[in-house]
C-alpha cells in the first residue's frame, strides 16, 4: 500500500533515525486530503497521566507524545461516540475529538476505561504534498489499520517492532536492533 488515507498507520521506515518525533513512530491518520495531513503517534507513551494535566479527575489514564505539532493542547481519539458528542470518525469505527467536560464525567464516573479512548499532547501535522513527498523518499512505510477500533489498546511501546516482524525480510532484522545504534 502506497497511497495513504484517513485511518491507514504511517510506520516509520528503519531510516529515520536521529529524528526525536518520528524514530519508530506508528501513527494513525486522522485525515489526509489535498491540503495536508494529522496524525497521532500511537506508541510514545510520556511519563505523565491524565490528573497530571487536567485539573479536576484523579485519572491515571496514560498521556501519549502525539507528534510535534501544538505539544501544549490535548487531544484524544476513542471508540464512543454514541456516549462522546461532536466526535469525527476517523474510520472503522474509531473517532477523534468530542465534548471534553462529557469525557472528563464518563472517566470520572468509570465509565470509560483505557479501552475506549487515548490521550495525545500534540499532533503530527504535514502540510499540503508534505506527506506524499516523505513518502518518495521513503520516510514511511503506509499499511492499512487491521485492527479497526481495537488500535486504541493493541498498540504499545513495542508496536513498531511487532510491525517490522510483521513486515518481514529486512525489516525483521530492524525489529532487534537497539534504538540508538551507537548502543550497539
Amino acid at each position: 500500500m502506497n497511497k495513504p488515507e484517513k485511518g491507514n498507520l504511517l510506520i516509520a521506515e528503519p531510516s529515520i533515525i536521529g529524528d526525536i518525533s518520528f524514530n519508530r513512530a506508528v501513527i494513525l491518520l486522522a485525515d489526509h486530503n489535498d491540503l495536508g495531513s494529522v496524525g497521532f503517534i500511537l506508541n510514545k507513551p510520556l511519563d505523565y497521566n491524565l490528573k497530571d494535566l487536567i485539573e479536576g479527575t484523579e485519572s491515571e489514564f496514560p498521556v501519549y507524545n502525539g507528534g510535534p505539532v501544538e505539544q501544549d493542547n490535548l487531544y484524544f481519539i476513542h471508540k464512543s461516540p454514541e456516549l462522546i458528542p461532536n466526535s469525527i470518525e476517523i474510520s472503522n469505527g474509531i473517532f477523534w475529538g468530542g465534548d471534553f467536560k462529557i469525557v472528563l464525567n464518563l472517566i470520572n464516573e468509570a465509565k470509560i476505561s483505557t479501552e475506549d479512548i487515548r490521550f495525545f499532547l500534540g499532533y503530527s501535522g504535514w502540510e499540503e504534498q508534505q506527506l506524499d513527498s516523505e513518502l518518495k523518499s521513503n520516510a514511511w512505510l503506509v499499511s492499512e489499520n487491521i485492527y479497526s477500533k481495537d488500535i486504541i489498546s493493541k498498540s504499545c511501546i513495542t508496536f513498531w517492532r511487532e510491525k517490522m516482524l510483521e513486515l518481514g525480510g529486512d525489516y525483521s532484522i530492524w525489529s532487534n536492533a537497539p534504538e540508538n545504534p551507537s548502543y550497539n
